[in-house]
């Protein structure tokens, strides 16, 4: 009973810090640094190279007219800022459209493979040093551009991740904005703190950016390669920084059933990338970043799903073999927070919402995502051609 009772709490706490005590303690190291190491901010004047904004679409001709007149009114200066579309494979007028602006460098073939093989052939077109990486259904803030290029002035920063904002319309129909929006929040909270820390782990496709020198092809099997790419270059000794005033508005999915795609994918795509990354599990080598790296990510992807089972069985095998009261209060909570997330689902199904019972639900539907997306990347199927979550009706103006 004695060792089952230590698996049981070793569990809990495993899932306990990669959920909530990481970030604590980050913060923790963070206040104290800053109450007894105290480092003067630098004022940097504004830094504007020459940029190239690159969006791989696949037939998003519904949202790709927003998308270029949001770009073209993005405060930088218009002579530094060059735009390149990639839309291989795809079969609607998504090419008509972007031919119509002359601003637009287009780069197209025929043959679809995959958003990681766009991106590797339009690379070999960017001619500035940096570049921003964003998604045709999203609309990015006036002067994101600029606030992304500022970091650059610092030498040790080789990528910027900006920010990913779900916009809710009011529209009952997205249920997983009450979810996905409050995770969203949570995991900005946690890249900022992971970048005043040390670096990002790990920048978000919606919108990102890196030096070019520091670009790397990615295998054309990849599904995460806004994760490999900014996590490529922190391997390098170089920081992903953090940069809340640059982000990018998206729709949150129509329904549950199209955001369990992003899940999967993401879930699969997190196993193959803990796989390829395999040597940033090393933390002698990587000290700062591979002790963020397994704490954001790999215990929350690899670890935690797996423990969840466990505690709940185990707390209660155990309750029921020595009648504990303390064991009883935790065993009935956890029934409260499944029963809760139940109601979730059933309130899913009708497309209602509740903070109440879809914050239980969403957090149990991500790990049993993930589940699903393991079974997919070991039996590779998972496809690295877009499977695009249907979102609500998108409205790209430029955000200020």
């Amino acid at each position: 009973m004695l060792i089952l009772k230590i698996i049981f709490w070793i569990s809990v706490f495993i899932v306990i810090y990669s959920y909530l005590l990481y970030g604590a303690i980050l913060w923790f190291i963070l206040t104290i640094k800053r109450l007894f190491f105290h480092t003067p901010k630098i004022a940097f004047a504004k830094f504007q190279p020459p940029v190239t904004l690159l969006v791989a679409s696949y037939n998003e001709s519904s949202v790709i007219r927003q998308k270029i007149e949001n770009s073209l009114q993005l405060n930088y200066p218009k002579d530094k800022l060059h735009f390149l579309f990639v839309t291989d494979g795809s079969t609607d007028n998504s090419n008509e459209i972007i031919k119509q602006y002359p601003q637009i460098q287009l780069l197209y073939q025929p043959e679809r493979r995959g958003k990681v093989a766009a991106i590797n052939r339009a690379i070999q077109f960017v001619q500035t040093d940096f570049i921003i990486f964003c998604d045709a259904n999203t609309a990015l803030n006036a002067d994101c551009i600029m606030e992304i290029m500022n970091h650059y002035q610092d030498p040790r920063v080789g990528a910027v991740a900006g920010e990913k904002v779900i916009r809710d319309s009011g529209n009952e129909g997205s249920v997983s904005v009450a979810g996905e929006g409050l995770y969203w929040k949570y995991e900005s909270l946690l890249k900022k703190l992971d970048s005043d820390f040390y670096s990002v782990v790990g920048a978000a496709g919606e919108l990102f950016s890196i030096r070019k020198t520091l670009f790397d092809p990615v295998p054309e099997n990849v599904l995460l390669d806004d994760f490999i790419i900014s996590l490529r270059i922190a391997q390098k000794g170089f920081r992903v920084a953090y940069e809340p005033k640059a982000f990018a508005v998206e729709s949150g999915s129509l329904n549950m059933k199209e955001e369990q795609k992003r899940k999967i994918r993401i879930g699969a795509g997190g196993f193959q990338s803990i796989v390829i990354l395999g040597s940033l599990l090393n933390i002698l080598k990587y000290p700062k970043l591979s002790f963020q790296y397994i704490s954001h990510r790999v215990l929350r992807w690899a670890v935690c799903p797996f423990l969840l089972p466990v505690i709940f069985f185990l707390n209660w095998f155990i309750y029921w073999k020595s009648g504990s009261v303390y064991y009883g209060i935790i065993f009935y909570l956890q029934c409260i927070f499944y029963l809760a997330a139940f109601a979730g689902y059933l309130q899913a199904l009708k497309n209602k919402k509740s903070r109440l019972f879809y914050i239980p639900y969403y957090f149990s539907f991500m790990n049993l995502s993930l589940y699903i997306g393991l079974n997919r990347y070991l039996k590779k199927n998972q496809t690295v051609l877009w499977e695009k979550a249907i979102r609500k009706t998108e409205n790209s103006e430029t955000i200020s």
